[in-house]
């Protein structure tokens, strides 16, 4: 399925990863060979979200396959190592983001999406660590140049400095939508990720429709370049107006309905 391009931003939405075996018979059709799950997710969804790259590091050839098997505009967003964000002091991680970033995951070409940097729900913000962990991320690598979002899930995060410094640096403050999680809607990049985690096994689709109708206005208000109503902001400083694609990943909650809710958010973006 062709991503949404809108006349601003392209609308990119996913789930998290591709091999969850409730979804056989709930999304994939029955009997569908684990070997063809990413070309059916990737000819319904429009991008998804690699939870594999957080754990270990894969191979140039694997992230080549993976791109093979996906049509244009498609996208992967990866996770990157739990070894750069899970550690005392961020501004150590020079090391282990180099060994991340030279793995070989340009090799999915065109396919390659957002980077996103997730912190350990204790980190805790420090202006002078993070500040130096953003300048960390790699503005390019082996040419290609690449897009980073992190993902602070502590309320000390909800702070003007930290705001500040991430638009500085051109890199997304995750909109998370969680039921623990600090909300910071603050645009700070050229692209908007967000994470809806509140999916309901008992709603078919996840979310009620008029949950799925505010996150499809979002989607098409960031699209446009519009900082949309109802999300927590944190800064006075507006964003610039411009155009942003628009990543958004239905992750975590009752998983087993996110592919669902993922398909409704993508008909009601058209």
């Amino acid at each position: 399925m062709e991503a949404v391009i809108t006349a601003a931003g392209a609308i990119h939405i996913g789930v998290g990863g591709w091999d969850f075996d409730p979804w056989r018979g709930t999304f994939y059709p029955e009997g569908l060979a684990k070997t063809k799950q990413l070309e059916y997710a990737s000819s319904k969804l429009t991008g998804t979200e690699i939870n594999a790259t957080y754990y270990k590091l894969q191979s140039p050839a694997l992230f080549e396959r993976w791109g093979q098997a996906v049509p244009d505009g498609f996208k992967f967003a990866l996770k990157a190592s739990r070894y750069a964000t899970n550690r005392k002091n961020l501004g150590d991680a020079a090391e282990s983001i180099g060994r991340f970033c030279a793995q070989g995951f340009t090799e999915l070409g065109d396919k390659l999406g957002p980077i996103l940097w997730q912190l350990a729900n204790s980190k805790k913000f420090n202006p002078d660590e993070i500040r130096d962990f953003l300048a960390l991320l790699p503005a390019r690598q082996d040419g290609v140049t690449l897009r980073h979002a992190i993902e602070p899930r502590h309320e000390s995060f909800k702070d003007k400095a930290f705001v500040a410094m991430a638009r500085a640096a051109s890199v997304a403050i995750v909109m998370a939508e969680h039921e623990t999680y600090p909300q910071i809607a603050d645009l700070t990049a050229d692209f908007v990720y967000a994470r809806l985690q509140t999916t309901r096994e008992d709603e078919v689709t996840g979310y009620a429709p008029a949950e799925l109708d505010r996150w499809a206005t979002a989607a098409r208000d960031w699209a446009d370049g519009k900082s949309p109503a109802g999300l927590d902001y944190v800064s006075d400083a507006r964003a610039e107006t411009k155009p942003r694609d628009v990543f958004a990943f239905v992750i975590s909650g009752a998983k087993v309905r996110n592919p669902l809710a993922a398909l409704a958010l993508i008909e009601r973006t058209r």
